[in-house]
């Protein structure tokens, strides 16, 4: 599963099944493991293959989620699958373009705090749900957040992260001193709304002390 930020709001790629089961409905883009490549490898391929988004041509997080192996989770046979959480750095304001490929009828971004989970196929709306809330968590004591931003950002784009994840608007100021400790600032600066704003980039993989995640 693909998560991007625009606008403010947490994106997940998503087709729209053009075959059974599930015609119609919602999916995460997903296939079945050729011969001679791994889970990985199968992932990347069939996300550029339903999408047309092609991981190796962006800047990307990439881990295992889990492995999902109800009995019955997919109802024409036996199904294991192993999901990806996939992070997408980005601008802030626009997502890469999907076009649907073989079996997809559509390829779009779709909301991630919007989605209608029981319209989604097989068990993925439990997928997204686990999805979310690793990345939510990882972000109360990660880094992980700017994975979702350019390699330099302000940390504007950054608390508009936290916020499309969390869904809670944090204080500019708390947020800075939170944060600063884990970054550094690069010396230049962006053009922004009314002055420049200054640009960061990782410093640490850590936040120390944590967040304790507000309740939204």
């Amino acid at each position: 599963m693909v998560f991007a930020v625009a606008k403010g709001v947490l994106h997940v790629a998503l087709i729209e099944r053009g075959a059974q089961p599930y015609l119609g409905q919602w999916a995460l883009p997903g296939g079945f493991v050729g011969p001679d490549e791994n889970a990985l490898g199968a992932a990347y391929r069939e996300l550029e293959e339903e999408t047309g988004l092609a991981l190796g041509e962006h800047r990307v997080f990439v881990e295992q989620l889990a492995t999902y192996s109800e009995p019955d989770r997919d109802p024409r046979m036996r199904v294991v699958s192993v999901a990806h959480l996939v992070l997408l750095e980005g601008d802030g304001d626009t997502l890469p373009v999907l076009v649907a490929g073989t079996d997809a009828a559509k390829a779009q971004w779709l909301p991630v705090h919007e989605l209608p989970g029981e319209q989604l196929a097989f068990d993925h709306a439990q997928i997204v749900a686990a999805g979310l809330e690793r990345l939510a968590g990882k972000m109360e004591y990660t880094t992980i957040a700017a994975r979702l931003v350019h390699e330099e950002f302000t940390l504007s784009a950054l608390r508009d992260v936290y916020s499309a994840v969390w869904q809670v608007e944090l204080p500019a100021g708390n947020f800075t001193r939170k944060m600063r400790a884990s970054l550094t600032p690069t010396g230049r600066k962006m053009q922004a709304v009314g002055a420049p704003a200054s640009l960061f980039t990782v410093e640490s993989e850590w936040i120390s002390p944590p967040w304790s995640r507000p309740s939204g």
